[in-house]
């Protein structure tokens, strides 16, 4: 198993009390449409983690980031997120920032096991599937869980989020 990937199950075994069963693909999983195309499922079953920078407003996290677990197959409302945490705007954080805040890369973000505690919401819509699939550390490895399950260990509030 790549080093990262098995860094991210050591950390949600440890975390969590979860033996995750990631699965690693050589085409690659960064994006929904490819994770989808390599495991075999619907595009709306890949849960993918968007960090999002807030700006302004009085209720943002002291390092302004969010995550949003949202459906492979929906695309993330930014202005939706940023009225969601009472913030004034909010954009897609900064690659360089993501990476020294939450500790993983773009195209391998997890839905947990952050190295900072980040705000979470969650996309309804992964409710609808008995299996979504989230990135696992890094760009070619997922992992299967039950959504309410991912959305509890998480710690993320459902909210409708999508465009």
């Amino acid at each position: 198993m790549y080093p990262r990937a098995a860094e991210f199950a050591e950390r949600a075994r440890e975390r969590h009390g979860v033996d995750l069963d990631v699965l690693e693909y050589e085409a690659g999983t960064e994006t929904a449409a490819a994770a989808a195309d390599a495991v075999g499922c619907e595009t709306g079953a890949i849960a993918s983690t968007i960090v999002v920078s807030l700006s302004g407003g009085d209720r943002g996290p002291p390092n302004n980031l969010v995550a949003a677990i949202t459906s492979g197959a929906n695309r993330l409302d930014l202005d939706a997120v940023a009225d969601h945490f009472g913030a004034d705007a909010a954009a897609m954080g900064d690659p360089d920032q993501i990476r020294e805040t939450v500790g993983w890369s773009i195209g391998g973000v997890p839905p947990l096991c952050h190295d900072a505690v980040l705000p979470t919401v969650f996309d309804p819509t992964l409710t609808e599937y008995d299996t979504v699939y989230g990135a696992a550390g890094t760009p070619s490895a997922v992992f299967p869980m039950e959504p309410a399950t991912l959305a509890d260990l998480a710690d993320a509030a459902v909210v409708d989020l999508a465009e």
